[in-house]
């Protein structure tokens, strides 16, 4: 629908409990959708008092009263609520509610709860999730994007310039419900990224998560420092979107549709790496992103393809303002 330029810019509000895999994706759907729409984006960090976050939903009926002030939850309410993660639930069921109406629910990932109670629901395919009001996609929204990439590169250049090709990023994730990262799995990871590395030349520039056990990290990085490359220490700057812009080649770890959705939105060859355990949701995930032509198993060669870039976070950002523009008044 065509917006006269004297429409008031829209107020989106990206709401998680502030950690890094949650935020990442309200974010990167807020300025998506900023970027077809005049809009301000507030980024809103949810925080309960107590041990009241860690209650399941139906067992927390007056959220207001449980919020830490810090979390900014208060009127006047925006016009697209967008929120992930288990924290925000308690709030996003109630704040059509408290808005009249007026504010539009978006929820992604699957609340696991009736579809209904929001206006939208945006989860991975791998969730299987189904309704009028599901909308699913591969992967989970996040931030990444030429614009972004390019901007990143050169904010880290002189880090990465030096760096001979072929560059390969290394993302690596860690201990999950479906997956672990142990000491032996890592030097396995080790081996097979140097020996490719050693027959081509080029340089490794290597990122931990929060997630990966601390054994693993140094055991990785001792293997792989005599390499040319960087090993990001987990102190300053972050250059993990420096590092993908950079790469020639991408190795991620199974365990995260965040880190293997960013790489596969680079447009570069993405290599998923084995780790321990086994989920049927992320290898319905992984043949997803094979299905596009985006991602491979790593078998410890490298070799380059081509793909359009993994564009689903501007897909969904359409049908968020497609469903606002469309839904019935107030």
């Amino acid at each position: 629908m065509a917006k006269s330029p004297d429409t008031p810019p829209l107020v989106i509000w990206a709401v998680s409990d502030g950690r890094a895999g949650m935020e990442s994706q309200v974010v990167g759907l807020a300025n998506a959708i900023a970027a077809k729409r005049k809009a301000q984006v507030l980024v809103k960090r949810v925080a309960w008092k107590g041990r009241i976050g860690r209650l399941p939903w139906w067992l927390n009926p007056f959220p207001l009263r449980a919020l830490k002030p810090e979390s900014g939850i208060a009127p006047p309410w925006p016009d697209i609520w967008l929120a992930a993660g288990r924290a925000t639930l308690p709030l996003s069921i109630r704040i059509k509610a408290w808005s009249k109406n007026a504010t539009f629910v978006v929820q992604t990932q699957d609340p696991r709860m009736p579809t209904s109670l929001f206006d939208l629901v945006i989860p991975p395919k791998h969730d299987r999730l189904q309704g009028e009001n599901v909308f699913p996609i591969t992967g989970s929204p996040n931030g990444v994007n030429a614009k972004r990439l390019k901007a990143e590169l050169a904010r880290f250049k002189k880090l990465i310039a030096p760096l001979p090709h072929p560059r390969v990023a290394v993302v690596i994730g860690g201990k999950s419900k479906a997956h672990n990262l142990s000491v032996e799995r890592a030097a396995a990871i080790a081996h097979e990224i140097e020996l490719p590395l050693a027959q081509e030349g080029g340089s490794v520039m290597v990122t931990f998560s929060r997630r990966t056990p601390d054994a693993a990290r140094a055991l990785l990085t001792a293997r792989l420092k005599h390499m040319p490359g960087v090993i990001w220490d987990g102190e300053g700057e972050n250059p993990y979107f420096a590092f993908l812009a950079a790469a020639d080649y991408i190795l991620v770890t199974e365990d995260s549709t965040n880190m293997a959705t960013d790489a596969a939105s680079t447009g570069k060859p993405v290599f998923i790496v084995k780790m321990e355990g086994e989920s049927l949701k992320f290898r319905l995930f992984h043949e997803d992103l094979e299905r596009l032509g985006a991602a491979r198993p790593f078998g410890g060669a490298f070799h380059k393809w081509k793909y359009p870039p993994l564009a689903e976070t501007d897909r969904a950002a359409a049908e968020v303002l497609r469903r606002y523009d469309e839904r019935a008044p107030a």
